[in-house]
């Protein structure tokens, strides 16, 4: 998909390169992952554990679709900054307060690029003895060769540009788009 997004007063005269992912799409794709999420899980608890702060959007959308009991927590990990590729280093700076031993756990994310910050997450969250563990992933770039856990829940294949929109930023802008872009 392409589009003109110059003209989007959300932009402050910003450009991106292209629209990758519209509205319509997203929220199907959103309603199609929360079918197969409760269908995946049709007992025990279900904790929904969102990765903050670019899977708010898709987490709050994607819960109104899981049509089961769930309870939802967050975790706040850093690895970008204000740059446009990972650092590497992976600072977890808000843990979830929510017991985790005994519960399905599904990690939601944005986007899987590197893999380095699910890998962190991963081992630190297995080692809370959860019943199972498992990712959703709004978008997967497919690029991470390091990746110790594939998402069992995916909502698009990404292109390989830089993405933001739908909960995705670049230095903290472009969050509140209600599309996916690619950054200019």
């Amino acid at each position: 998909m392409t589009a003109t997004t110059s003209a989007d007063p959300r932009l402050s005269g910003r450009a991106l390169r292209r629209v990758a992912f519209d509205e319509e799409t997203i929220a199907s794709r959103v309603a199609e992952l929360g079918a197969e999420i409760t269908n995946a899980y049709p007992d025990g608890e279900l904790l929904v554990l969102g990765l903050l702060k670019g899977s708010f959007i898709f987490l709050s959308d994607l819960v109104r679709h899981i049509v089961r009991p769930i309870q939802v927590d967050f975790l706040v990990a850093a690895s970008y900054g204000d740059a446009t590729v990972s650092s590497g280093t992976v600072r977890l700076l808000y843990d979830p307060e929510t017991t985790l031993e005994g519960k399905h756990i599904l990690l939601v994310e944005d986007i899987v690029d590197s893999g380095r910050t699910l890998n962190r997450l991963m081992t630190v969250l297995e080692e809370r003895a959860p019943r199972s563990l498992e990712i959703c992933a709004l978008l997967h770039k497919r690029i991470a060769i390091e990746l110790n856990h594939d998402p069992k829940f995916v909502g698009f294949d990404a292109p390989h540009e830089f993405l933001v929109g739908y909960g995705l930023d670049h230095a903290e802008n472009f969050r509140h788009l209600p599309y996916i872009a690619s950054l200019q």
